[in-house]
């Protein structure tokens, strides 16, 4: 019975570490994909200024491509370690939560294929001399925008549901605090509200998501608790006793 508990310990302990880990990755990538390199890069309404400045910056460009990939995979595998550490909570719930990082991920994809596509454009390739170069430049701004203001604020909807099963997990689990989970919950409420703002009133989304800022940090918080802290053992060990 003791190996068995000292086992489940472990693996208990092992799982939060590894989600934490790896949602530092997420974290930490965040900022750097969905701010600051589309602020320093793309410019609202001038298609020419946009694509002479990925192709100034092409190399923060691409590592904007392959930084986005990498945190894509990092939140996959986040939300599997976590599905690890929290089945025992509720299977069904559990599952609820990586299929609906599973249905957004080829959202992901597809903005990374989006940003590919993007660069072809402003780098002029044979294939597309038929197009002259404001062509060019509107067709890679055309996608940019596809990305930032249409998938993007999908995704944003499914941040948000995949929080919900989360945050419930969290707080029914006994060997997390259950202020994370309510966090948890209310910050997968803040991206549903920002990103139904963005899809029904746009010219709001600004005003909404400086408001909703505060509730975002739910998973940072839940991070660094995992990072820290992890889960604690004596409520796990009496489970397994059980």
């Amino acid at each position: 019975m003791r190996m068995s508990i000292r086992t489940t310990d472990e693996s208990q302990r092992n799982a939060a570490r590894v989600a934490g880990l790896l949602y530092l990755v997420v974290v930490l990538s965040g900022p750097f994909v969905l701010i600051y390199v589309p602020g320093k890069l793309f410019v609202p309404g001038d298609a020419t200024a946009t694509a002479s400045n990925i192709l100034a910056h092409e190399s923060l460009f691409k590592a904007h491509i392959l930084v986005g990939l990498i945190s894509e995979l990092c939140f996959i595998a986040v939300v599997l370690a976590l599905y690890r550490l929290l089945r025992r909570v509720s299977v069904e719930l559990a599952t609820l939560m990586v299929i609906v990082v599973l249905i957004d991920a080829p959202l992901a994809f597809l903005r990374v294929a989006n940003e590919v596509a993007t660069l072809t454009f402003v780098r002029g390739a044979d294939l597309l001399a038929v197009f002259n170069k404001p062509q060019r430049d509107a067709l890679a701004t055309l996608l940019a925008n596809a990305d930032s203001q249409g998938l993007l604020l999908v995704s944003n909807m499914f941040w948000g549901l995949w929080l919900l099963p989360l945050g419930w997990l969290v707080y029914r689990s006994g060997f997390l605090p259950r202020l994370l989970g309510g966090w948890l919950f209310v910050n997968g409420l803040a991206y549903l509200v920002i990103g139904a703002t963005g899809v029904v009133f746009p010219q709001q989304l600004k005003l909404v998501s400086t408001i909703a800022t505060p509730f975002l940090f739910g998973e940072v918080a839940f991070m660094l608790w995992l990072l820290i802290v992890g889960v604690r053992l004596d409520v796990t060990r009496k489970e397994s006793a059980a």
